[in-house]
């Protein structure tokens, strides 16, 4: 029998989508190599996004478990990891939106910033500047919103934009075009 039929960890050469349909097909040794592949992308993710570890942890966590719980619904219209990553995308969006601006910084990133970071006039710019963007992005449309945040949070293309957002990759370099016009106004005197 071949390695790839038997064991789905042995064969590199099947897709995501193929992995991922065995695994919600009930092979459970399917899952083991679409968790090697996208492990290390998806932890990056969350620490790119301004995540501390322990934040990226739980998400990190949370994706999986909601991956695993919700594998018999896997249908590949998309690519496995557009699929993954608007499980983490959904996710993150979640976990900013329960934080406040302020609290962004724990003890340990305190005490690791520079004293001109630390100083009241400095802490009062960076949570002013954190504001405004949240205000920026909330005046954006919901669909410029999400196809700026579905480009710059997850890393997907214009295609698996569209995809998502169910619409022609032109309609998404329109929404994104304008997105980013929309930004740079707002952001004027911080975004060149």
């Amino acid at each position: 029998m071949p390695a790839s039929i038997a064991d789905p960890a042995a064969d590199d050469s099947v897709s995501d989508e193929g992995l991922m349909q065995r695994y919600a097909a009930g092979e459970a040794a399917a899952f083991e190599p679409l968790y090697r592949r996208h492990k290390d992308g998806l932890w990056r993710y969350f620490l790119r996004q301004g995540c501390d570890q322990a934040s990226a942890a739980e998400l990190f966590q949370e994706v999986w478990s909601t991956l695993i719980r919700t594998r018999t619904s896997y249908r590949p219209s998309a690519r496995f990891a557009t699929w993954l990553y608007r499980l983490a995308h959904s996710r993150l969006v979640d976990h900013w939106r329960l934080r406040r601006p302020q609290d962004a910084l724990d003890e340990d990133d305190e005490r690791l910033a520079d004293s001109e970071h630390r100083s009241p006039p400095a802490r009062a710019g960076q949570a002013e500047q954190a504001q405004r963007l949240l205000t920026a992005l909330a005046g954006l449309s919901p669909e410029q919103r999400q196809a700026f945040l579905l480009q710059a949070e997850a890393g997907l293309s214009l295609e698996e934009i569209a995809t998502e957002q169910g619409v022609g990759r032109e309609t998404v370099k329109s929404r994104l075009r304008y997105a980013l016009a929309k930004l740079r106004k707002e952001l004027a005197d911080v975004w060149p």
